[in-house]
């Protein structure tokens, strides 16, 4: 395979004179710990190896792209939030983030709940053997379907959405003969991203009941006085990518306020308020996420705080970190295509994925880190832009980053930091088979969501 360097496309002098680039690092083949899973590096011939297993090994077994999970580093961090809260508190993995039955195993080995919004997901825990008094069911508008079979099944708790969906429940729970378990997601004026939070009128959005106007009040009310529900708790979520605690400390007290008023109202304590996720991870150097111990201490000194200011028990507390746990125990591996130098500007270095396996950077303007993974480099580095192979202008994987100038067809190269939401959200755009997901534990890879084929499209196509 050639190695030889590529016109054009600046290097890091004129990169630098433009004045919204950062400098390249000093070695690219130098891997930054935060946005890789705990068990990558490179061997002596700098070939990333993630497990025990080197990526070119992966990319002949299971071929590219493909999503690959660092099992060990999974574990480890879901360990990790499972000790920080200890006993008197319950971490519930969103499973929106990513969801497989071989996590839902992992999941309840490791001793923590799973928090799902569709039937789908459902299916999924259930079929993967997650206790259902371990589950939370989601969303903002769950079919009478889901919601029947969410009650047959035992769910521990429904987290109603809606003054419809409070009635619903109560109905299907009532004609079951069940007392079903819920709580109440309310909005509180709060709207956190990363590090800014904007404590105003938030209620403009498709999820919860506004706390603002008296109808999350009225909304426990209707709540309590039906014979098929039976209310634990109040559940808030205030935004995603959130490393700042500032936005959790205002929603707490918002949400503490909500229950001395219906204490006050009704002598009830309600025993739980789930605090919902968003926590941060880092995608890229600048990035500077919080270790689970400091989010717990945070959280549980902030709502012990409020309620010993409204003279109200401590409720017992849930959050629902996802992108937190699995985020950073994958990456994406690529085989490069084509490497397009623009003089002046910088290179464009197509894979054979794109905005299929991870939408999010079209979709959300999210940023990305990426290295060349399949062997070491001393060429100089070169400002790069990674797309996809879809016919569409947006079609960036990752915007903006540094690879060696010596980039060719056939180089691997990955992208981590892919293991939320990346194969959640992953499309058949333009007919491509989506990836798989690839497994990897102590020097042995196995697939546990496998590559789409062309077949499977086709099975679909019944016209």
């Amino acid at each position: 395979m050639s190695r030889s360097a590529h016109p054009a496309g600046p290097r890091h002098a004129d990169v630098l004179t433009e004045g919204h680039y950062s400098a390249p690092p000093a070695d690219l083949n130098t891997l930054d710990g935060k946005v890789w899973a705990q068990t990558v590096t490179r061997n002596a011939d700098g070939v990333l190896t993630v497990g025990g297993v080197d990526v070119v090994r992966l990319a002949e077994q299971h071929g590219t792209p493909a999503y690959i999970l660092d099992e060990a580093d999974f574990r480890g961090r879901a360990r990790a939030w499972r000790t920080a809260f200890g006993d008197d508190a319950d971490v519930f993995y969103a499973g929106k983030a990513f969801l497989s039955r071989a996590v839902v195993r992992w999941l309840h080995e490791e001793g923590l709940n799973l928090d799902v919004c569709s039937g789908g997901e459902l299916a999924t825990a259930l079929s993967a053997g997650m206790p259902a008094d371990r589950i939370a069911f989601h969303g903002n508008n769950k079919s009478t379907e889901e919601i029947r079979r969410a009650v047959e099944s035992g769910v521990g708790r429904i987290v109603l959405d809606s003054f419809q969906e409070i009635v619903r429940v109560a109905h299907i729970a009532q004609s079951l003969g069940r007392r079903q378990r819920v709580q109440i997601r309310i909005t509180v004026g709060v709207e956190a991203h990363t590090h800014e939070f904007i404590a105003t009128a938030h209620e403009d959005q498709k999820f919860g009941i506004p706390l603002a106007g008296g109808q999350a009040a009225e909304a426990v009310r209707r709540a309590l006085q039906l014979d098929g529900l039976e209310l634990i708790g109040i559940h808030s979520h205030i935004g995603s990518q959130i490393f700042d605690m500032s936005g959790f400390e205002v929603a707490a007290h918002r949400v503490v306020g909500l229950l001395k008023v219906i204490r006050d109202e009704h002598g009830v304590e309600l025993p739980e308020i789930d605090l919902g996720g968003g926590l941060g991870i880092a995608y890229t150097s600048d990035d500077d996420p919080r270790e689970p111990h400091e989010i717990a201490k945070a959280l549980t000194e902030i709502v012990t705080r409020e309620c010993e200011a409204a003279r109200l028990r401590t409720p017992r507390i849930s959050v629902e970190p996802g992108r937190a746990i699995v985020g950073p125990t994958a990456f994406t591996l690529y085989e490069v295509g084509t490497v397009k130098p623009l003089d002046g500007l910088r290179t464009y270095v197509s894979v054979d994925g794109g905005m299929s396996d991870n939408i999010r950077t079209a979709l959300y303007d999210a940023e990305y880190s990426v290295a060349l993974v399949s062997r070491a480099s001393d060429a100089e580095p070169m400002l790069a832009r990674v797309v996809g192979k879809h016919c569409e202008s947006g079609d960036i994987v990752v915007k903006d980053a540094f690879l060696p100038s010596d980039l060719a067809p056939g180089d691997l190269i990955a992208v981590p930091a892919t293991g939320a939401y990346c194969r959640s959200m992953a499309s058949n755009y333009n007919h491509v088979p989506r990836p798989p997901v690839v497994v990897v534990h102590e020097g042995e890879s196995r697939v546990v969501v496998r590559r789409e084929t062309e077949e499977d499209l086709l099975r679909l196509d019944v016209g």
